[in-house]
């Protein structure tokens, strides 16, 4: 077949949860229907659904696909090691009360692929109920080579902090770097390619399908805007023999397949993977005193049966304007219903003065008591009030309903900072 591919040049299709349709072959698309007696250029048509089929049409997700062989067109597939890819119900050890911290973890000197470089933190619920989530990271330095992943658990978000992902996904490609996220929905197969050593952060959602958070008062402008949103343009490729690795009911299952499944040459629909520049955030804040809720970051959002109480948050702290007056700027000592698991890309994170890395994480779990550090109180209860730039630094929480209970890797890592609780000694008493 006469192909033309989009190996080289990466395209983009704007817009969240809109309906879109790309061929890399012109033609291949059929018009009018869905699945014809006989698809254009001798494809196979099949569809990819997100949600279950009589899902309200607001929610309801569906990928057609048209491609050069069936999906259905491989042998069994076989139980392979888990390695450090842990899922629910996340009871190898107990999960502590206290606030847990870990450094950056390092990159690998060994050749180590995405998927041999990935490891669970923490997590929680269950994949076989569809609610819940995990949090892995992951530390790598090649392009997975003939091998191939799926997750029927749940869809995918990723946070690169250092280095660049390519992500081919079977609907297309996308480059995402540090600053930038990326969602491969459930389901769909993708390969992770490398231009030098990687290293970043991986949410797997097991419950709803991300999407943007309603605004309410602030009305239709702020926070992400559903145009900055890019979904890919389709390509594909022809290859021979390779693996593919799925992971259902948290563990890891691989067969061999005689042709790569990135054969989709056309496709329409909204169960698509996306990407997001995060520096497109308009942020908002206070403009007179005190420091609101870390809520009004909010990018995308996991609902749950209950409004209003998420299965989980995808908050940013990125670069803004301090203007507040008589007010303690960084964020204030709180203890909260939900549980809160933060990473950071680049820069300092406005309420840990040390400690807390680019690369590194932090989770402060249900009830727990957290805020500033000695040195970040001692600094905003004494510096001048004047307007002030948080530049440089780039800050994300996961907040969710679900308290992350962390793997036994996670617990025992020589990464974790077992002294992380001394930050909050020294505060004596004040008159």
């Amino acid at each position: 077949m006469a192909a033309k591919r989009a190996e080289d040049l990466t395209a983009y299709q704007n817009g969240f949860g809109n309906t879109f349709s790309s061929e890399a072959v012109k033609g291949a698309l059929p018009l009018g229907r869905n699945s014809p007696q006989r698809a254009p250029k001798g494809l196979y048509a099949e569809v990819l659904s997100g949600t279950a089929f009589t899902a309200p049409r607001a929610e309801n997700l569906s990928t057609w696909l048209y491609k050069l062989r069936p999906s259905a067109m491989h042998g069994p597939y076989r139980r392979i090691k888990d390695g450090l890819v842990r899922s629910g119900p996340f009871d190898e050890v107990e999960t502590p009360p206290n606030r847990l911290r870990w450094d950056p973890l390092p990159l690998p000197r060994k050749p180590t692929d995405f998927l041999d470089g990935l490891l669970t933190l923490a997590g929680a619920g269950e994949p076989a109920a569809q609610a819940g989530l995990a949090v892995h990271l992951y530390c790598a330095n090649r392009s997975m080579r003939g091998r191939y992943f799926w997750n029927a658990d749940g869809e995918m978000m990723f946070v690169p902090q250092q280095g660049s992902l390519s992500l081919f996904t079977e609907l297309g490609k996308l480059e995402i770097q540090p600053g930038e996220i990326g969602v491969v929905p459930r389901g769909m197969k993708f390969s992770v390619a490398l231009d030098g050593p990687a290293r970043g952060y991986v949410f797997e959602n097991y419950g709803a399908p991300f999407r943007l958070p309603e605004l309410g008062p602030i009305g239709s402008q702020g926070l992400a805007q559903a145009r900055d949103f890019m979904a890919p343009v389709a390509a594909y490729e022809d290859k021979g023999k390779c693996e593919v690795v799925a992971k259902f009911m948290g563990h890891l299952w691989a067969s061999d397949f005689a042709h790569s499944p990135l054969d989709v040459v056309a496709w329409h629909g909204d169960y698509v993977p996306y990407k997001y520049d995060l520096a497109r955030f308009m942020t908002l804040g206070p403009l007179s005193f005190d420091h609101a809720d870390p809520s009004l970051f909010t990018v995308l959002t996991s609902p749950s049966s209950r409004p209003g109480v998420a299965n989980v948050d995808f908050v940013i702290f990125p670069p803004r304007w301090q203007v507040t007056e008589d007010t303690f700027r960084p964020p204030w000592f709180h203890r909260n219903v939900m549980s809160e698991l933060m990473g950071l890309v680049h820069g300092v994170y406005d309420a840990k003065a040390e400690g807390f890395l680019p690369g590194g994480v932090s989770i402060h779990n249900c009830m727990s008591a957290h805020g500033p550090d000695l040195a970040t109180f001692e600094r905003a209860t004494s510096e001048a009030l004047t307007p002030r730039k948080i530049e440089n630094s780039l800050a994300f929480m996961w907040e969710s309903r679900w308290v992350f209970r962390p793997t036994r890797f996670a617990m025992e890592s020589p990464a974790r900072q077992k002294d992380y609780d001394r930050v909050w000694q020294g505060f004596g008493r004040r008159r």
